[in-house]
């Protein structure tokens, strides 16, 4: 059985309407049917009955229509078209470095032992763009401790599939960016509840352009920090490689905390434009989830570590 689980932080004006409502239990309702045909360990496990959310969620179109992929393309529509023939089965997750036990990890079986639950989080790109999106997954920290935690382990590094027969724009010295992609996490923020691999939204199993078939994702940090399609994750005693701060570590810092008082030097980083609206709205500290992560950056100066 999923568990649904809700962050506070969320406007109470952002109340899904009752049409929204109603479509997604139809969602829900035809997922638990595919589950009873045995599509997919995913779908398997979503069969029970939704509660109504209180949040006004980013539809699925947008979510899965407007996306940064960069191993698919550098504009937002394309990835969506490109990513169609991914292969995500066969899947293994390698866990390894500073552990007490590496292993790999078959996708499938993974999601059969480990249970999932919806998280409903406010997702932010440095770009000045947001949604609200209804992920499906489980904290990344009970796949850690599975591993088993040492005292080196103080540095978590994510790596990207690196398959340029199905990434076009690894077979390219694409932009300078030095694929495989890789991103990194402080222990504690890799350990923090809110920390989510994710391998579904909306109920459904997560399309190739979202990540597929499973990614990270961490809310109160900007959206490159929740690295697509993951193949490993090693962790260290010392800081890990982080893709965009390598690339430009004048503009995208290994933390990428949201900050709204640390612009980007090619823009603003005090608002920000939720997908479906027309008005921009004010960016929130930590992305709305301060009371739950600020005391992880106590006496840091997050104009220097941004």
């Amino acid at each position: 059985m999923l568990r649904r689980t809700n962050y506070d932080g969320i406007p109470s004006s952002e109340i899904t309407s009752e049409q929204v409502y109603r479509e997604r239990r139809e969602l829900m309702k035809l997922g638990a049917a595919a589950a009873l045909l045995g599509t997919s360990p995913l779908m398997a496990a979503l069969g029970y009955e939704k509660a109504k959310s209180p949040l006004e969620l980013t539809s699925f179109d947008q979510i899965t229509t407007y996306n940064n992929f960069y191993e698919y393309s550098t504009d937002k529509e394309s990835p969506a078209k490109l990513a169609k023939n991914l292969k995500t089965r066969p899947w293994t997750l390698h866990v390894g470095g500073e552990v007490q036990k590496t292993q790999t990890l078959d996708i499938d079986t993974l999601i059969k032992k480990i249970p999932l639950e919806e998280r409903i989080y406010r997702f932010r790109c440095v770009e000045g763009w947001a949604m609200v999106v209804p992920w499906v997954g489980f904290s990344l920290s009970s796949l850690l401790k599975q591993a088993g935690l040492t005292s080196k382990s103080k540095y978590v590094e994510f790596e990207t599939l690196f398959d340029p027969a199905q990434f076009p724009a690894q077979r390219q010295t694409f932009g300078n960016i030095p694929f495989p992609y890789r991103e990194g996490l402080r222990i504690d923020e890799a350990m923090h509840p809110l920390t989510l691999l994710a391998v579904g939204l909306y109920g459904k199993e997560l399309l190739p352009q979202n990540g597929a078939p499973i990614r990270l994702v961490v809310p109160w940090k900007y959206g490159f920090k929740s690295i697509k399609s993951i193949v490993k994750i090693t962790l260290s005693e010392h800081q890990t490689r982080s893709t965009w701060n390598q690339i430009a570590p004048n503009e995208y810092g290994f933390y990428a905390n949201v900050n709204p008082a640390v612009d980007h030097p090619r823009w603003s980083q005090a608002r920000e434009r939720v997908l479906g609206k027309f008005f921009k709205q004010d960016t929130l500290a930590f992305n709305g989830y301060g009371a739950d992560v600020a005391h992880l950056y106590k006496n840091m100066d997050l104009k220097k570590f941004y």
